[in-house]
């Protein structure tokens, strides 16, 4: 019960961090300099602050939870069936021929024509 809550809140938390990502501006770097207009470069480096701590905030948010997340992760036998998760191998239902076709005998190759 408590791993499902983790996922969800991790999960939760990813969607909030591509959506602080998209809505940030670009810093001037990469592929978004060359397409981007002088107002972008010189504008107000205040405003994406706030957008930033964000995405550091969330980011360790997610680590911190997939850390907690592998310590919740059920363990113990009775855990399988709620995952769906199997560890037996059962043989019974598998009909499996154990020499019901020869193999085929290898043919040796026919050898060039020499001019």
């Amino acid at each position: 019960m408590l791993y499902k809550v983790i996922v969800i809140l991790i999960l939760i938390t990813c969607a909030l961090l591509a959506l602080v990502v998209l809505i940030q501006n670009s810093k001037g770097g990469g592929l978004a300099a060359n397409f981007a207009s002088q107002n972008q470069i010189i504008g107000a480096r205040d405003e994406g602050n706030v957008l930033e701590k964000a995405t550091w905030i969330l980011a360790i948010v997610v680590v911190v939870l997939s850390l907690a997340a592998t310590v919740a992760i059920p363990r113990n036998a009775n855990s399988n069936a709620e995952t769906g998760l199997s560890t037996e191998i059962s043989t019974e239902n598998m009909n499996i021929p154990v020499n019901a076709v020869p193999m085929p005998q290898a043919q040796p190759a026919e050898q060039p024509i020499q001019e």
